[in-house]
């Protein structure tokens, strides 16, 4: 079973409605700390796992009762779910929430943030399956360099965390990044049937592993508050996102949709500036103005314009 398209390597241009959905996709999952620092306070990371994709899948799978069409369509690529869920939801959900448990979520998100790096060395080098170009690459590194000084002033704390804890994110990238490749299976797919498919495939894969790791106390006690923050994470931040995430993987391409693992920290800084009151510092503003200028550069066609205004 080979990583590799057999498609041709390509390297979309991103139109305004691509840039649009990455951007909500972005806004979703930077608003998803919210629901996860609040259920993870009285759920096990792992039983948290299996209730985000449990529930995500069950709401999906009714939308295809209702509304179609026929998951049957998906059984031929059951293999493949199996890996797109251990890649895309197990693995680095899984390290994620853990690795939250020892470190910052700051620097959880600069970590996280490296996804668009590891995704453009496996399907732009490795893999060969897109042919980044240098706009790519610089927009890539500025990108990466702007989370780092956003959020990097704050992480005195997060810095003194354990190894253990920051492999796990990086872990966490590294997961996201093969997933993109393997994603790309599934291209004569309607993203629905994709995310239903991998959901479902996680949730099966996650049971046992929740049992046998917390055991039916692992929710049993949670409280009101716990159990709305977990539907929001699944029903919003897992189900509609993914939604989305795979129709920008089919649009879009593996590297463009892996920048939004840039956009989620300004999200999640900003969404707690509108909504918590919290004060956005100088180096925030600089490091989400670097982000802007990474997106620009990625985007290349303000640059092209320029450059074709330019008089000889």
């Amino acid at each position: 079973m080979s990583l590799a398209s057999p498609a041709a390597p390509q390297n979309p241009s991103m139109t305004a409605r691509m840039w649009a959905l990455l951007f909500l996709l972005g806004i979703i999952w930077g608003g998803s700390f919210f629901s996860v620092s609040i259920a993870v306070k009285e759920i096990p990371p792992l039983t948290l796992v299996l209730l985000r994709v449990a529930i995500a899948a069950t709401a999906l799978h009714l939308y295809l009762l209702a509304r179609g069409p026929s998951f049957a369509l998906a059984l031929p690529y059951a293999g493949w779910f199996v890996l797109l869920a251990l890649l895309n939801n197990v693995v680095p959900f899984s390290l994620m929430f853990i690795g939250q448990t020892a470190i910052g979520a700051g620097l959880a998100s600069v970590l996280n943030a490296t996804t668009p790096f590891w995704t453009l060395i496996l399907v732009g080098l490795v893999f060969r399956m897109e042919k980044p170009g240098l706009n790519k690459l610089v927009g890539v590194v500025i990108g990466i360099a702007g989370t780092a000084v956003m959020i990097g002033p704050g992480l005195a704390a997060g810095i003194g965390g354990p190894v253990w804890a920051k492999l796990a994110l990086i872990g966490t990238a590294l997961s996201y990044a093969f997933s993109f490749i393997v994603s790309r299976r599934f291209a004569a797919l309607p993203p629905i049937l994709v995310a239903t498919g991998q959901l479902t495939a996680s949730t099966v894969m996650m049971i046992p592993i929740a049992l046998y790791s917390d055991g039916l106390d692992g929710f049993l006690h949670a409280g009101a508050g716990a159990w709305t923050a977990t539907l929001a994470l699944a029903l919003v931040a897992t189900a509609f996102a993914y939604l989305i995430f795979f129709e920008l993987i089919r649009t879009a391409g593996q590297s463009n949709t892996s920048l939004v693992t840039m956009i989620t920290p300004v999200s999640a800084v900003l969404l707690g500036a509108i909504f918590l009151g919290e004060r956005l510092e100088l180096f925030e503003l600089a490091g989400m103005a670097l982000i802007g200028l990474g997106l620009v550069t990625i985007d290349g066609r303000l640059f092209s314009r320029r450059k074709a205004a330019t008089p000889a």
